[in-house]
């Protein structure tokens, strides 16, 4: 099926057009006798004209054709009616179309050549409605350019896969005609909008006057079908394009100059938060420390076992064993101040060798403030189970006490198991020998359930001395002799020795 051929006469003859092209009539060429003398313009074989049951006009090889490129087309009826109305919009918009142009190499053929009547452009308008690939006609386009021809593709189909990977558009048919529907589009507000739909003839007549070109986008389609590689637009909005990436460029480069700016700033001043939270936290560790070695020789003057029941103490003893393992290698050990409020409830941990705090055994959350929040913020928190060590997490970050580095903690709940075997004497801390009391008047008391109660010497022993076991508030020792409890009202005065009697007695019971 084809729209050209040659006529022995009249030269090249159109089907499609009214005159053929020549002056003449469609009657002239079409059932006569003899055939009208038509032959292809590529093959020069004999050709007769027919009509299709829609009443599209054509040229047809005769019987017998040789390997001729039109007769194996086989093109569709829609595929000719594409070309047709693509030439037909093509003369409308002022330019020379002929239809199925062959380069001269014969490397190309162009379903519609649209030329300038001046003879500075040629741009093919090519009809494509069979599958392609993105890749066959990015080469076909690129033949037409190495001749000087530019090309447009055309397609109906819904969503033709390659549309905009080559200058291409998207027709369809509106009640004013056949329009362009997508490839045509418009910059508006930092992005590319689809154009309003036009019709073909309009299109063409902009192309052919430059009014439109094509376009690599570099700014994001705000394309309600989808993103194209390629599209046709106005030289002016490819200007606003370029004024707009130059104004973003100009924004992101004074935004990235602020944020610079402002991440100096900031580093300055996390670096004297830093620099005033560590000083801070040197002024906590080195009055705790001060307060272990103050708590350690008054427990060891008063013979205090303190150390020891914290030592038998399983998590204790864990947290010990982690410290001093490869993951720390610190000689670590209980405290002696624990009680202190400095530590948050928690089980104060020490270095063997220097007596500084390293460590603290499960703090409370609800106790984190003041000088235990500069303290363990500047110390490692164990936890004997990882349930304790959330509930921390939680806890102080729902009070906002937390410190900018963060806490340091671990969990002991997989660390080392304690020794099951007591460490030599070389290895521990020395204990305080319990000193027995042999004042001829002791002032006794007795610790049940963590407060003290009064005492007195007795010639047999009361019940509660069955139970727990009492000790001298003048020397610091324990009472070996019978005892039983004061009834009386207890009352430090009275409890509390003359200065005189013992000279440490100040420092024992403070």
């Amino acid at each position: 099926m084809a729209f050209r051929a040659v006529h022995a006469d009249w030269g090249t003859v159109f089907a499609h057009l009214p005159d053929l092209g020549c002056g003449q009539t469609w009657e002239a060429v079409w059932k006569v006798r003899p055939p009208a003398p038509i032959v292809c313009a590529e093959c020069r074989h004999p050709m007769h004209a027919k009509t299709s049951y829609s009443g599209l006009r054509f040229f047809a090889h005769a019987p017998h054709a040789p390997d001729c490129e039109i007769a194996r087309q086989g093109e569709s009826e829609a595929h000719h009616l594409l070309k047709l109305e693509l030439a037909s919009a093509a003369r409308d918009a002022g330019a020379h179309a002929e239809l199925e142009v062959r380069a001269p190499d014969g490397s190309w053929r162009a379903d519609v050549l649209a030329t300038d009547p001046a003879g500075t452009w040629r741009m093919a308008l090519e009809a494509q409605l069979s599958p392609i690939t993105a890749a066959d006609i990015g080469a076909r386009t690129e033949r037409m350019l190495e001749h000087g021809v530019t090309s447009c593709w055309f397609s109906d189909r819904p969503r033709p896969p390659w549309l905009g990977t080559v200058p291409s558009l998207r027709l369809a048919t509106a009640d004013t005609g056949v329009v362009v529907a997508e490839g045509l589009v418009k910059f508006d507000q930092g992005g590319w909008a689809s154009a309003p739909q036009v019709p073909v003839v309009d299109f063409l007549r902009w192309v052919f006057t430059d009014k439109v070109v094509p376009h690599v986008p570099r700014s994001g389609l705000f394309y309600p079908q989808r993103q194209l590689a390629q599209v046709w637009t106005a030289p002016r909005y490819i200007s606003t394009e370029d004024a707009y990436l130059v104004e973003e460029e100009r924004r992101h480069r004074l935004h990235q100059e602020r944020y610079a700016a402002y991440q100096q700033k900031r580093e300055r001043e996390l670096a004297k938060i830093r620099a005033s939270n560590a000083e801070s936290r040197a002024r906590a560790i080195a009055k705790a420390t001060i307060a272990e070695e103050r708590a350690e020789q008054l427990h060891r003057r008063a013979g205090s076992n303190l150390h020891d029941k914290l030592m038998e103490r399983t998590e204790v003893q864990r947290a010990v064993a982690l410290l001093e393992s490869d993951t720390y290698n610190i000689p670590a050990t209980a405290g002696w101040s624990w009680s202190e409020e400095h530590w948050a409830g928690g089980v104060p941990l020490i270095r063997t060798d220097e007596g500084v705090p390293t460590a603290v055994l499960d703090p409370e959350p609800g106790q984190v403030s003041g000088d235990a929040f500069r303290l363990l913020a500047g110390l490692l928190l164990l936890f004997p189970t990882k349930a304790r060590k959330q509930r921390f997490e939680r806890n102080t970050r729902r009070r906002r006490k937390v410190p900018m580095d963060g806490w340091h903690m671990d969990c002991v709940e997989d660390g080392p198991a304690p020794p099951s075997a007591p460490p030599s004497a070389s290895d521990r801390r020395p204990r305080a020998r319990a000193l027995e009391c042999a004042c001829p008047n002791p002032h006794l008391v007795v610790t049940i359930s963590g407060a003290e109660y009064p005492a007195e010497a007795a010639e047999e022993m009361g019940p509660a001395a069955a139970l727990y076991t009492a000790s001298c508030r003048m020397c610091g020792g324990q009472y070996k002799k019978p005892w039983r409890r004061n009834l009386t009202p207890f009352k430090s005065a009275a409890m509390s020795s003359p200065q005189r009697n013992s000279p440490d007695s100040n420092s024992a019971t403070s």
